[in-house]
């Protein structure tokens, strides 16, 4: 007979946050939670995950330790919020656009692109750079706003004037008047780089207000106002801002998180992957390649997920490596077929653990998405452990 600490499994938990209810490290440990309860012996390998949307800096500052620093900053709106930058030894400063311009921080009446500011992350930047940070990774994601990086700008010395010579008021609308740039830079020579997964451009039918305006608030009337606002935004960083690239408008990348990424572009910045930026710092190849079982997930596992998200690139992973890869949703909408194709193996949710749709399984999974996580951890450790 086989030892048995030969026989146990290896499983790599490697979930993405679901969003409005539980961050990615909590969702893996609930996982874990549930499976022990069934297999104590088996090995759990826990990497959780993030793009460069909410949970960014939480998911590196498991990986990379360092130091988390509370700073006070502002909302999309202007209210008083606290963000965190981290630090870590190589003086790099990892923070994300979600915690001062995140639609989460606003109800759903107060979303409109056309008002809501970028300014608390220039408060997050600025701090990065005062404690040291030789470079500043911003995660780009969940963003509320569409002002192409105005209100970020700010804090850190540029401010975007009308014909007057006045200071503009914040919001991607006020960028109908924008003329000139007041002052330069302050970056102490911090290199910029914007951790996304979104390859659209500032501008046009692919570029931040047409694609994600209308997810923020954007009537079509705010669309082709906010693209018309950024396109004369763009021309003005070009023209005024010292190494800002040409053609800013049409570069990869610069549409996310409402231009955001353009700003940063303007700045000498530079995009690099998010996801890919994570799967580095947690090591998930080498997790993956010594894994029996592959459990990931996120809040909503629907067609979206099958394209360049969190999940997608999990199962695609695991199926190059012959690997099983089961996804934990809060709910699940994308069709078996299209799902096999991606690499899952099976996928369940929640809601229909809690019972489906008409019998309060919607209200369940986010009341206690926990609760029904160590459910299903238990679930599939009675399925899969040997």
């Amino acid at each position: 007979m086989w030892p048995a600490t030969l026989l146990r499994m290896r499983v790599l938990l490697c979930p993405d946050k679901f969003a409005g209810t539980l961050p990615a490290p909590e969702v893996a440990a609930a996982v874990a939670e549930g499976w022990r309860t069934v297999a104590p012996g088996d090995e759990l390998l826990i990497r959780p995950l993030a793009d460069g949307g909410p949970g960014f800096v939480a998911v590196l500052a498991e990986a990379l330790g360092g130091r988390r620093l509370p700073v006070p900053t502002v909302d999309p709106l202007g209210r008083p919020a606290t963000g965190e930058i981290l630090l870590t030894d190589d003086g790099t400063a990892y923070l994300e656009s979600a915690q001062a311009c995140g639609s989460d921080l606003l109800s759903a009446a107060e979303r409109d692109p056309k008002a809501t500011s970028s300014y608390g992350l220039g408060l997050l930047v600025a701090a990065a750079v005062e404690a040291g940070a030789r470079t500043v990774v911003i995660g780009l994601g969940g963003s509320a706003t569409n002002d192409g990086g105005a209100g970020m700008l700010t804090p850190l010395g540029v401010t975007a004037l009308d014909e007057a010579g006045r200071a503009l008021p914040y919001g991607g609308a006020a960028l109908a008047a924008v003329a000139a740039l007041d002052g330069a830079p302050r970056m102490r020579g911090a290199a910029l780089i914007a951790a996304t997964d979104v390859d659209n451009p500032l501008l046009g039918l692919h570029g931040a207000s047409n694609v994600y305006g209308p997810q923020k608030g954007a009537t079509r009337a705010d669309v082709l106002l906010l693209d018309a606002a950024l396109e004369r935004w763009a021309g003005v960083l070009e023209r005024e801002l010292p190494g800002c690239p040409t053609g800013l408008g049409a570069l990869p990348g610069g549409g996310a998180a409402g231009g955001l990424g353009a700003a940063i572009l303007a700045l000498g910045g530079r995009c690099e992957s998010g996801i890919r930026l994570v799967t580095r710092a947690v090591e998930l190849d080498a997790a993956l390649d010594v894994a029996d079982l592959v459990i990931t997930g996120e809040g909503s596992f629907d067609h979206q997920s099958l394209r360049g998200k969190v999940v997608a690139g999990v199962a695609g992973a695991a199926r190059d490596r012959g690997v099983p890869c089961v996804v934990l949703a809060g709910r699940v909408s994308t069709g078996r077929r299209e799902a096999a194709a991606a690499g899952v193996t099976e996928a369940y949710s929640l809601v229909e653990h809690f019972g489906g749709e008409e019998r309060g399984g919607l209200e369940a999974a986010l009341g206690r998405p926990a609760e029904g996580l160590r459910a299903l951890g238990a679930r599939l450790a009675r399925q899969w452990s040997r």
